[in-house]
C-alpha cells in the first residue's frame, strides 16, 4: 500500500477525533457553566465525588435557608437588614461567596475540559467563561454596593443609641410596639433653608396619624402663617408663652412669630430650655403642633426640599393631576413672575424638580396656602404609590443617597423593621385628609382657632358608632364630614 493512499486512510480518523474532542470541550464547558446555577454538581460530573458532594451540600443548604427565611421569616429578614452590625457581616459573607462562586466555575471548568482539546476550543471555553465570571462578580458587587448604600442611610438617617430627645416616646413593648401606640402620629416637616434666608424655616408641616393596625392614615395640614400657636402647660415654654407664641405688644402681623418661624427662632431665643436634643426645633414643633391639634405626636420626619428633587428622581419621577397651571418659581412679595407653569393635564409624569415646585409653588395661586397644602398631600400619596418594592431595589443605590441628604428623623433604628412592616400596611390602606376649616377656625393666621381644631381632629379620628336604621328620614340637617379621601382630592378635576 503506497504512502499517499494510507495517509488518506488515516486523515478521516483524524476528522472524527478532532470533532469528538471539540464536542467533549463544548460538553465540558455547558457543564461547568450549568453547574454554577447549584455550584458543585460539576464536580460531580467530573467524577470528584467527595468535593461535588460538600460544596453541593453547602449550596443546597444555603439556598435553603434564604428561601426559608424569605418564606417564613420575612419579618425577621427585615429586621437583620436594617440592623447596621448585621449588614456588615452580610457584605463580607456576599464577597466570600461571590469569590467561592468564581472559584468554583473555574476550577470545575479544568476539571472538565479534555486535555487534548485545541487552542482555538480553549481560547473559546476560556473567554466563555471569563464572561459568566464577570457576570457573576457584577451582580456580587451591585448586591455588596446596595448592602453598603443600606448600612450608610441608617446609620446617618435613623437615630442611634446615643442620640437625644425631649418628646420621643419610651418604647416598652419591644416585640410589638404597635401594641402600645395602636395610633402613630408623625410629624412632617419640609425644610427650606434656600437662598435669602436666614436658618431654616419649615414651610411645609403636616401631621400624619396612622392606625397602626389598617395602615388607615388622615393628613392634617397646617398653615405657615399661624401665629400663637400654643405649648402644653407642662412645658417651660408655655410659662414664656402663654397665650401661644407671639408678641402681645407686637404689630398684628409678626411673621417672625409664624409657625414656619418656630423651628429656627425659639431654639435661637431659649437653647436648651427643653433640655439636650439633637434637633431643638423639630421638638419645639411636636409639642406646639401636637398642643394645637390636640394629639401627641411621637416622632418626627423632616425632608430637606432642595434635596426632595433628587429624591424623586432616583424613583423615575412621579405621577400626579394636574387641575390648574402650577408656578414654577416665582415670589410674591418681591413681584418676580415664575420662568414657566406646570400645565393641567391628567396623569402627568414629573421629574424631581418639576414634582418639587408642584409640591411649593404659589405665585398668585387662588387660596395659595391651601392650595399648596393640598398639592402636597397629592404629592406624598404619588410618592407612596411611586415607591414599589420592584421601583425601590431597582433605583436603591440613588434612593439610599439621596435620603442621606434629604431626611432627618428621630425615628430609632431598633424600630426601622416595625416602621417599614407598617409602611408596607399603609401603602395599600386609605389615606385622608382632615379639613380643618378654614373659614371659622383660621380666616387668616392671627388668632387661629385651636380649640375648635382639636374638636374636628379628636371627631375624625374616633371611631363613631354606627347609626341603628330609622323609620322615619331624619330632618336634621348633616354635618360636612371632616375627612376627605385624597384619591378623590388628588382626582383630575380642572379648573
Amino acid at each position: 500500500m503506497s504512502q499517499a493512499r494510507r495517509a488518506t486512510r488515516r486523515a478521516p480518523g483524524r476528522a472524527r477525533r478532532a470533532k469528538l474532542r471539540q464536542g467533549a470541550a463544548l460538553a465540558a464547558l455547558v457543564i461547568a457553566v450549568l453547574g454554577a446555577v447549584v455550584p458543585g454538581t460539576a464536580y460531580l460530573a467530573a467524577r470528584r465525588f467527595r468535593l461535588g458532594a460538600v460544596v453541593t451540600t453547602i449550596s443546597l443548604a444555603l439556598y435553603g435557608g434564604a428561601s426559608y427565611a424569605g418564606l417564613v421569616r420575612r419579618d425577621d429578614v427585615i429586621r437583620w437588614a436594617l440592623d447596621p452590625g448585621l449588614l456588615l457581616w452580610m457584605i463580607a459573607g456576599l464577597v466570600a461567596a461571590g469569590l467561592g462562586w468564581v472559584v468554583v466555575l473555574v476550577t470545575s471548568y479544568k476539571m472538565l475540559r479534555p486535555l487534548t482539546a485545541g487552542p482555538g476550543t480553549r481560547l473559546f471555553g476560556s473567554a466563555v467563561v471569563g464572561l459568566v465570571c464577570f457576570a457573576m462578580v457584577s451582580s456580587t458587587a451591585v448586591g455588596t454596593q446596595n448592602l453598603m448604600a443600606q448600612r450608610s442611610l441608617v446609620q446617618k438617617v435613623f437615630a442611634g443609641g446615643d442620640s437625644k430627645s425631649q418628646t420621643r416616646p419610651t418604647i416598652t413593648n419591644s416585640k410589638d410596639p404597635w401594641a402600645q401606640l395602636p395610633r402613630l402620629n408623625l410629624l412632617l416637616l419640609g425644610a427650606d433653608d434656600g437662598e435669602g434666608r436666614d436658618g431654616t424655616r419649615t414651610d411645609t408641616v403636616m401631621v400624619a396619624s396612622i392606625d397602626t393596625k389598617t395602615g388607615d392614615t388622615a393628613l392634617i395640614s397646617l398653615t405657615r402663617n399661624w401665629m400663637r400657636m400654643p405649648f402644653p402647660k407642662d412645658s417651660p415654654l408655655y410659662k414664656l408663652y402663654p397665650t401661644g407664641f407671639w408678641d402681645p405688644d407686637g404689630d398684628k402681623e409678626q411673621s417672625e412669630f409664624y409657625l414656619d418661624a418656630m423651628y429656627r427662632n425659639v431654639p435661637k431665643l431659649h437653647h436648651d430650655i427643653l433640655g439636650p436634643s439633637d434637633n431643638e426645633g423639630a421638638d419645639v414643633l411636636k409639642l406646639s403642633v401636637g398642643e394645637a391639634l390636640g394629639l401627641k405626636l411621637h416622632y418626627y420626619v423632616q425632608i430637606n426640599l432642595a434635596g426632595f428633587e433628587q429624591l424623586v428622581q432616583a424613583l423615575g419621577g412621579i405621577t400626579v393631576n394636574i387641575n390648574y397651571p402650577v408656578p414654577v418659581g416665582g415670589n410674591d412679595d418681591k413681584k418676580i413672575p415664575p420662568s414657566r407653569y406646570l400645565e393641567p393635564g391628567k396623569d402627568r409624569k414629573l421629574n424631581g424638580f418639576d414634582a418639587l415646585w408642584f409640591a411649593r409653588g404659589r405665585y398668585k395661586v387662588q387660596g395659595a396656602d391651601l392650595a399648596r397644602q393640598a398639592r402636597q398631600r397629592c404629592t406624598v400619596k404619588a410618592i407612596v404609590e411611586r415607591a414599589t418594592p420592584q421601583n425601590v431595589l431597582a433605583n436603591y443605590q440613588s434612593i439610599a443617597k439621596a435620603g442621606e441628604k434629604l431626611i432627618r428623623t428621630d425615628v430609632p433604628q431598633d424600630l426601622l423593621a416595625d416602621f417599614v412592616t407598617l409602611g408596607a400596611r399603609v401603602k395599600t390602606a386609605k389615606i385622608t385628609n382632615i379639613d380643618l376649616d378654614k373659614k371659622k377656625n383660621y380666616p387668616n393666621g392671627r388668632n387661629p382657632n385651636y380649640a375648635a381644631m382639636r374638636e374636628i381632629v379628636a371627631r375624625a379620628l374616633t371611631p363613631q358608632p354606627t347609626a341603628k336604621p330609622t323609620r322615619r328620614p331624619s330632618t336634621t340637617p348633616t354635618r360636612k364630614p371632616a375627612t376627605a379621601n385624597l384619591t378623590d382630592e388628588c382626582a383630575y378635576n380642572p379648573r
